[in-house]
């Protein structure tokens, strides 16, 4: 598994964050048993530089806490094998690694939302982490039902990870 990082922000980003984001991306990786290894790319911005790649990519003028940008096109969320089809377009032809996406994590609203929520960083940066990896996976949530699934989808990454609001620890 290669997880590249990027910091577009004017400061370092707490070293433990790219270890939490690790960690997730592999748990959810295993949890959905991905057959590949796989590249993700991870980019830390705050609200201003998300505000920007929200509205070039979506239309949309306005911070969120994160942002997917899946690689693969899925017909049945989860269901990787198909990609193997198209070799050239979905895997990096180096490594042999399936090329999922990217991630942009906003630390701003990382920081604003663990405290809304009463959580620590901890669980809002693996949160949003295991939301984005189900979104890289073709998981949505437009639909009830499929919001329903992705819910409890991230709670059963975060549980097998030890994520827990039980368990917080900064």
């Amino acid at each position: 598994m290669s997880v590249f990082f990027e910091n577009e922000l004017d400061r370092p980003t707490p070293e433990h964050y790219e270890d939490i984001v690790r960690d997730i991306i592999e748990g959810a990786l295993d949890y959905m048993k991905c057959p590949y290894e796989c590249e993700i790319n991870v980019i830390f911005t705050d609200n201003e530089g998300i505000r920007q790649i929200n509205k070039e990519h979506r239309d949309i003028d306005s911070p969120t806490d994160v942002l997917s940008f899946p690689m693969g096109d899925y017909e049945v969320p989860g269901e990787f094998e198909h990609l193997e089809e198209y070799p050239l377009d979905y895997f990096n032809q180096d490594t042999g690694e399936l090329m999922l996406g990217d991630i942009v994590l906003n630390v701003d609203r990382i920081a604003s939302q663990a405290e809304e929520y009463g959580h620590t960083r901890r669980r809002e940066i693996a949160f949003l982490t295991a939301h984005s990896m189900l979104h890289l996976a073709g998981y949505d949530h437009m639909e009830d039902d499929e919001r329903l699934v992705m819910e409890k989808m991230q709670e059963e990454i975060l549980t097998k990870k030890g994520y827990t609001r039980d368990n917080e620890e900064e």
